[in-house]
């Protein structure tokens, strides 16, 4: 977890207004968390910080492309990322009642964002992870689609339907 320190920002000395940073995310950044579903990823994160009196806004962009194991072929692919996202904290001694607002106290000096970018990353991760165009690509395995091909059974005339629920047919 001490490699996760790279990705906390301090932000005390910090002038009102906007500030940039960048963090490199690489495989090195997923080996951090024990069940992390992605495994490699080449990705740039900015994050622009904007200090105000009472609170800082955090506005992501993350860009690149992570390899992700394709759920058809089996075969690994890259999937491009683009993420926009955005994080208010808020100074205060007391906790806010309030998921979505991070609370910074007065003995608080850095604010660390891997958490938040490691969530962000995988709630845009896809469902079906399938390539853009299946098949066509360098690194799709045709013997595996050919195989699946070959397996999918489009019989539906050949289904033999119940008799019994023929009379639930006639309920309307």
């Amino acid at each position: 977890m001490k490699s996760l320190r790279t990705y906390s920002i301090p932000y005390t000395g910090l002038k009102l207004g906007k500030h940039q940073f960048e963090f490199d995310i690489t495989d090195s950044f997923f080996n951090e968390f024990e069940y992390s579903l992605v495994k490699k990823a080449k990705l740039l994160c900015v994050v622009e910080l904007e200090k105000q009196e009472t609170m800082i806004i955090l506005n992501f962009h993350i860009t690149g492309h992570m390899d992700l194991n394709c759920d058809r072929c089996l075969s690994q692919f890259p999937q491009p990322v683009d993420i926009r996202e955005q994080q208010i904290a808020k100074f205060s001694d007391e906790e806010i009642d309030d998921e979505e607002i991070i609370t910074l106290g007065k003995s608080d000096h850095e604010i660390n964002i891997a958490g938040l970018i490691y969530e962000y990353i995988n709630v845009a991760m896809p469902f079906i992870a399938v390539c853009s165009d299946e098949g066509n690509t360098s690194y799709c395995d045709k013997e595996m689609l050919d195989s699946l091909n070959k397996l999918i059974v489009n019989n539906e005339q050949d289904e033999q339907v119940d008799p019994r629920w023929d009379a639930l047919k006639k309920i309307k």
